[in-house]
């Protein structure tokens, strides 16, 4: 008993009590910021692995961002990465982060379908499908569920069938292997469904983005609901994208 005691006494309290406000460690990579700096800005851009930074002016999309920090890390003056993880969008477009620009992203609310905030707000059943995922941002998506996090307050829960689900939530590049399952998967799902893309790898593929194994024409010939940047998505990024959308004010 003792024992437990002390290791309940040092880790303090685990559950977050306000995800909407909660905090975050410094080391913590979220919304990047640009500054006016002039820097060579064509050595800036082969930094970046996946092509994920412009120039003339500079601009860094989240859909593409690996958030590895490299950018940063060679050009401080230029680019600093905040700890703001409120970064998810119904937009592809909101997704890109231009110079001198400061202010968190938000949803475009004149794109969230009606039925969304009427259907959902108060029960929302998701179907995770990992598309050629490499596991991390499933593991995230699971953390959304235990103790410190705990979406189901929300009324938001990851169930083991589409058939019961009002939508899927998709990561991973989507490989050739996984493009039909993933097609049979959202067929499966009643209407109206949404669709949520989780993880740099599903908003453009990511590293993997046109590589002969990725076949992503579900992602091109379907609506996407909210697109959820991270590499691996934090919890707090997707459980605050996901209330966005349902319209969830507290």
């Amino acid at each position: 008993m003792l024992k437990t005691l002390k290791i309940l006494y040092h880790q303090g309290k685990q559950y977050i009590p306000d995800l909407r406000n909660a905090t975050v460690p410094g080391i913590f990579r979220g919304r990047p910021e640009i500054t006016s700096e002039k820097i060579d800005e064509k050595a800036l851009a082969e930094v970046c692995p996946t092509n994920a930074i412009t120039t003339d002016p500079v601009t860094i999309d989240l859909g593409k961002c690996t958030f590895c920090g490299e950018c940063s890390r060679l050009f401080p003056g230029k680019i600093h990465f905040t700890t703001d993880y409120k970064l998810s969008a119904n937009e592809r477009n909101r997704l890109i982060i231009h110079e001198g620009i400061t202010s968190s992203i938000k949803l475009n609310p004149d794109l969230i379908r009606k039925e969304i905030q009427k259907l959902f707000r108060g029960s929302l059943k998701l179907r995770q499908v990992s598309a050629g995922g490499d596991n991390s941002t499933e593991l995230e998506l699971n953390a959304c569920g235990n103790v410190n996090f705990d979406i189901g307050r929300y009324g938001i829960e990851f169930v083991a069938s589409p058939r019961h689900a009002d939508g899927i939530v998709i990561t991973g590049p989507v490989s050739k292997n996984m493009a039909v399952p993933l097609e049979l998967t959202y067929k499966a799902t009643p209407s109206p469904r949404i669709i949520i893309l989780a993880g740099t790898d599903a908003i453009s593929g990511g590293i993997f983005e046109g590589g002969p194994a990725i076949d992503r024409s579900f992602i091109e010939q379907n609506h996407i609901d909210l697109y959820v940047p991270g590499n691996p998505v934090h919890p707090l990024t997707f459980i605050n994208g996901v209330v966005d959308l349902l319209g969830i004010t507290s």
